[in-house]
């Protein structure tokens, strides 16, 4: 819908005092909603720069049905774009605040290997309560991003859930009834709450500093549905890798394609809470080997809180993404913790073909290997896309051990709509 103002009939004036009657009436064409594309495109491609400049002006202050993408630049709209009441007058204001958020509905006929009962507190291998229609993650977000492109910047961030992911989100490696981490999971309840993330951020230059509760920068899949390919996580995800800390880490943009970073944690997947003196650095860092490639390396090194029991130890995830063909992706991802006598190291290999716009396919392979003990697990999935904020994860996951030792075959769905 077009918005007539006191803008327009100013801006009207200026344009019919400047150009003739014939102009001015092309002109208005812009701002007709299904105007005449050939001539308003015969009107841009003028050489009066003057003019250029005014029909600028105007489309700032109108809606156009086919003003230039770059219209708005002779009055320096910003990334308001054109239609949106800014330019000259300068009156285009942008939420400082974005809200957001996903449900996610899930089925699987299995519980994923190693969780030992429904809703398992203790492993947080997610996909734990088979047989129903379970809602995962309902998700809501606020958010701040912090930009220091211009000088120092704040933000912040919040996250809050609802569902049976609630155990495997929740600061599970704090002691019961601190933070989020509530008896109700131990119970095995299957529905609750949890808060994610919740921290502030600076920003200046090439400089960026968190500090509070917040996601892991260790491997490659992630707790948010919407950011993973498959609906079931690899082993290494679960076994060999934090969800959450709580602490503070810096990021510094030593280049275009290079990004360094360093902080401490107070362990692994805890909230505003210490367990058993749990200290940890957590860096590393994220570089292009080629303009296809790209390498990371995270690293965990200290007490990692409740696992461990307090001793020391050291983890890494390395991990390379490479765009083989337009189409075609390729990761391979290697984890390894040794705290004690507590020994993982897991290889996982990605293969993601794009077929059309709203379809994808995948496969990944994974061997994970603990204490002389190997499994394996290869997933067969499809992404189906058909809106932008609507995707469906059809999987069929083959799960196996050391000879003799048993396998498994688990069918997964689920539903992902963002908001």
């Amino acid at each position: 819908m077009i918005k007539r103002s006191w803008k327009t009939l100013a801006a009207g004036l200026v344009l019919f005092g400047g150009v003739s009657g014939s102009q001015a009436l092309l002109a208005g064409d812009v701002f007709t909603a299904g105007g005449d594309m050939q001539k308003c495109e015969k009107l841009f491609a003028s050489p009066e720069s003057d003019m250029t400049v005014q029909l600028a002006s105007m489309s700032c202050l109108e809606q156009s049905c086919c003003a230039p993408a770059d219209c708005c630049a002779p009055v320096d709209c910003g990334e308001c774009g054109c239609g949106e009441g800014c330019g000259l007058y300068d009156d285009c204001e942008e939420s400082l605040v974005n809200f957001g958020g996903w449900l996610q509905l899930g089925y699987h006929n299995n519980v994923v290997p190693l969780a030992r009962r429904r809703n398992d507190p203790d492993i947080g291998s997610f996909n734990d309560h088979p047989h129903r229609l379970n809602v995962h993650q309902a998700w809501l977000y606020a958010e701040k991003e912090a930009d220091g492109s211009e000088g120092i910047d704040w933000g912040f961030r919040m996250d809050v859930m609802y569902g049976v992911d609630a155990s495997d989100t929740s600061a599970f490696g704090n002691p019961d009834g601190s933070w989020d981490n509530g008896g109700r999971f131990q119970r095995g309840a299957g529905y609750g709450w949890a808060i994610p993330q919740l921290y502030a951020t600076l920003a200046a230059g090439d400089w960026s500093f968190k500090a509070g509760h917040f996601f892991t920068l260790v491997g490659y899949e992630v707790v948010t549905a919407p950011d993973n390919f498959f609906y079931s996580h690899a082993l290494t995800m679960f076994n060999s890798e934090p969800f959450t800390h709580t602490g503070a880490i810096a990021t510094y943009s030593a280049t275009e394609n290079t990004s360094l970073y360093g902080g401490w944690t107070a362990g692994w997947d805890t909230g505003f809470d210490q367990v058993n003196g749990g200290s940890t650095f957590l860096g590393g860092f994220s570089t292009s080997l080629t303009e296809k490639s790209t390498l990371s390396y995270i690293t965990t090194i200290g007490n990692f809180g409740k696992r461990g029991g307090g001793q020391d130890g050291y983890s890494h995830s390395l991990v390379m993404d490479t765009a083989v063909t337009e189409k075609l992706n390729w990761v391979i991802q290697s984890d390894m913790v040794h705290i004690g006598t507590d020994r993982d190291f897991g290889i996982n290999n990605y293969l993601i073909q794009k077929i059309t716009d709203k379809i994808s396919t995948g496969v990944r392979a994974e061997w994970w290997r603990n204490d002389g003990r190997s499994q394996y697990a290869a997933t067969y999935g499809i992404n189906i896309k058909p809106t932008d904020n609507l995707i469906f994860r059809p999987e069929i996951r083959y799960d196996w051990k050391d000879p003799n030792r048993g396998a498994e075959t688990t069918f997964g769905i689920d539903g992902i709509l963002t908001f």
